[in-house]
């Protein structure tokens, strides 16, 4: 094969939606070898080096780690917040007969796994505040799975999929604001709010200067990472003001440029990056009685059960009522097997456990990653046989024989 082929193969993998899932899974394994080879103590000091950035009197200090899951992590959540926005003033979500299947799943996928944490870890005052952890889906790796079966699978799921993931973003973003800031500063707050209005003011004004959006936004992140309201939930804001349909200063619709320029670098440096930073799990006296423990046996459980029957069973039953239908062409198999893709939670879970048990130590932590590693593998397995069997399962009529 010639230098050519093999560079035009490598820019064909990286347009193929599962090269950020298949990225992830490495750096996730790169962060376990480290973690658990003499080289943890490189890795360790790697991620607590210190970063400063001082303006004048204001000052943020941070080690990496940090700078990773509040500065790198808010572009992420702007991402999101793009893609939400544009798919729900014109994309899968803009009419309501599409919402309410996903909305249901979403619903029922945030709930039924935090209730078995909750099963597991209710008596514990310290445990019980990961409730949120198992609630979340990781759609870079269930969309990379999902799209490794390639036609054999309906369109129609893939698009149920991402709009789950999407409303499953929503309802992360608005657990961690309600359940996971504290120690408001007003000051910080009010000019994070006149930011958002100053945004607003330049949207309305068809303001075409991306370079002031992104200024002003800038300005708003540092105001929410000082207010005590986790940084990440300033870039899902800062994108609902992002004009969709006004042509930026190049020519091109805003949004969707923007949402298209940031799409490679979230998905082939960001996610990566966290993946590596906060997967490190060092498995040194790890045994089945660790994973028995009440808090990463409440995660495992929550993603890979809780997820699928809490999905599934609130998707069948709204769809024996009428409420929704079955998404076309595909059989109860195929669906059942991307409720159990669901389960996968791994990025957006590991970021959660790290707010929930930021103030208890390196032990939680352990046993956060422990339980989203085991319950998103699990579910990535499982849900990837369902999809192999559901090729022989199904009859013409799409049901299950």
């Amino acid at each position: 094969m010639t230098h050519r082929n093999i560079t035009d193969e490598f820019k064909a993998f990286l347009r193929h939606d599962s090269a950020g899932g298949v990225l992830l899974v490495f750096m996730t394994m790169v962060a376990m070898v480290l973690a658990n080879s003499p080289f943890v103590g490189f890795y360790e000091n790697f991620l607590a080096t210190p970063v400063q950035v001082r303006i004048g009197d204001l000052d943020i200090a941070k080690p990496l780690l940090l700078w990773i899951n509040d500065g790198l992590m808010a572009i992420f959540f702007f991402t999101i917040g793009l893609e939400i926005k544009r798919e729900v003033l014109s994309g899968s979500l803009s009419s309501p007969s599409q919402v309410v299947l996903p909305g249901i799943a979403a619903i029922a996928g945030i709930a039924a796994p935090a209730l078995i944490y909750l099963w597991f870890n209710g008596q514990d005052a310290v445990a019980i505040v990961g409730w949120a952890i198992p609630s979340a889906t990781d759609i870079a790796f269930a969309l990379g799975i999902f799209t490794l079966f390639g036609s054999r699978v309906p369109l129609s799921l893939k698009l149920f999929l991402l709009s789950v993931a999407i409303f499953d973003d929503i309802g992360a973003i608005l657990i961690i604001a309600l359940f996971y800031s504290s120690d408001l500063s007003t000051l910080s707050l009010i000019v994070a709010g006149s930011g958002l209005a100053l945004l607003f003011t330049l949207n309305r004004l068809s303001v075409r200067s991306q370079a002031a959006y992104i200024l002003v936004g800038m300005v708003v992140w540092v105001a929410v990472l000082k207010s005590g309201v986790h940084a990440t939930l300033a870039g899902f804001a800062i994108a609902w003001f992002i004009p969709l349909k006004l042509e930026n200063n190049n020519g091109q619709p805003m949004l969707p440029q923007l949402e298209q320029s940031l799409h490679p670098w979230v998905s082939f440096a960001i996610l990566p990056l966290f993946a590596f930073a906060n997967a490190g799990v060092s498995l040194t006296g790890v045994s089945l009685n660790a994973l028995l423990n009440p808090v990463p046996l409440g995660i495992a459980a929550g993603l890979f059960v809780g997820k699928q029957v809490g999905i599934f069973g609130a998707c069948w039953l709204a769809i024996k009522l009428g409420l929704a239908k079955l998404p076309e062409d595909a059989s109860w198999m195929q669906f059942y097997a991307v409720t159990t893709l669901c389960g996968i939670g791994f990025t957006m879970s590991l970021f959660i456990g790290s707010l929930a048990f930021e103030a208890q130590g390196a032990a939680y932590m352990t046993d956060v990653k422990l339980g989203v590693l085991v319950g998103s593998l699990l579910s990535a397995v499982a849900g990837s046989i369902l999809i192999s069997w559901s090729q022989t399962s199904k009859n013409p009529k799409g049901e299950v024989e």
